[in-house]
């Protein structure tokens, strides 16, 4: 399929959902088609808060929208609806889960938190900030939630509706992101829809996530800080708080934490990575003064460009180019976790840069 299909398409990214949907590609319609069930997509109002909390009371998973992106959660005390998630997602067991509760006295609850870590719950919860600490002994949480670990990862998300379905359920919840697993992350409901079909009964919509890349993940022992996962919070910022940045783990630690897999977050093309101008077989993301075919930020902001980065890649997946080329990221700031991401997506998969 050539370079007209996505050339014909124009708008904003965040109208591209609405957009996949009618013209076709991999869409939720043809998924819905495929699997002769349809996907149930509500609006995030009273009701559809309500209908999310009874089915996950009742044991069932339900994707959300969080800061950050759309999370396939479940009551984390809930073996069978753990296994949902895991089961939906296609996601291997020695991969762990985050779990979100409402505020720092839940948390409390389920791990030991000491100083340094409370600075940091303080400081940027609500908000995209994980913290992996020890677990306690009788929390309730089931053991595949954290893959057989001693710690668990936790944070207090800040989107209204997951607060509201948490002050509802009264549980901790269990929540990935809602897509296949090492697939791009959801940013809009249609994502979530066109990646999972009917693996996930329900679907909350409200918009476009705010944020558009995960959390940061911090493990804290101590006052020893080491960043697992870069994320929507810089590395740097933390060291307001601890007085000394989040230092990297160890490459050969092992999976600690989500989002940690040399693949992941890939569309299913090969990646080629800063890329200051497209071959006639590839899509480009551009970003600042390389013009793409969608382009991150044309300003060079980072912020903006962590935002757009899953739709884009969405857009350039469903476009039907050989290879989805990407221009240079700055190492900065959150531009430390747009590469992280950019990278695992083009891990195996990656063709050399050329230009």
């Amino acid at each position: 399929m050539g370079k007209a299909r996505w050339e014909s398409w124009s708008g904003s990214l965040s109208d591209w959902p609405q957009w996949c949907c009618w013209r076709g590609g991999t869409t939720a319609a043809a998924d819905n088609a495929a699997r002769g069930s349809p996907v149930t997509t509500i609006a995030a109002d009273s009701a559809g808060i309500a209908r999310a909390v009874a089915l996950l009371r009742a044991g069932g998973i339900v994707a959300l929208p969080t800061e950050t992106v759309y999370g396939l959660a479940a009551d984390a005390r809930n073996a069978k609806a753990v296994a949902r998630v895991y089961a939906a997602k296609g996601r291997p067991g020695f991969n762990p889960l985050i779990v979100h509760v409402v505020d720092l006295a839940a948390a409390e609850q389920l791990v030991i938190i000491g100083a340094t870590a409370r600075a940091l719950a303080a400081r940027f919860w609500p908000g995209p900030l994980t913290l992996v600490l020890p677990a306690r002994e009788g929390n309730g949480i089931v053991p595949i939630v954290a893959a057989g670990m001693p710690t668990l990862a936790v944070r207090v998300p800040a989107h209204p509706v997951m607060q509201a379905i948490l002050s509802r359920i009264g549980q901790p919840l269990a929540a990935p992101s809602a897509n296949a697993s090492g697939a791009i992350s959801p940013t809009t409901a249609a994502h979530v829809a066109a990646s999972l079909g009917d693996r996930v009964p329900l679907i909350i919509d409200d918009g476009a996530t705010p944020g558009g890349l995960e959390s940061t993940i911090v493990a804290v022992d101590g006052d020893r800080v080491t960043l697992l996962r870069p994320g929507a919070i810089a590395a740097d910022r933390l060291g307001v708080v601890t007085d000394a940045a989040a230092f990297p783990g160890s490459a050969g630690q092992g999976v600690t934490a989500p989002g940690q897999l040399a693949s992941h977050y890939a569309p299913r093309q090969p990646v080629r990575l800063n890329a200051k101008s497209a071959a006639a077989n590839e899509f480009l993301i551009g970003f600042g003064s390389v013009r793409g075919d969608v382009t991150l930020s044309d300003t060079g902001d980072l912020g903006e460009a962590a935002a757009a980065l899953f739709a884009a890649l969405h857009i350039a997946q469903a476009s039907g180019a050989v290879v989805i080329a990407v221009a240079p990221i700055p190492e900065i700031g959150v531009g430390v976790a747009i590469n992280d991401r950019l990278r695992r997506a083009a891990y195996r998969r990656s063709v050399d840069a050329r230009r």
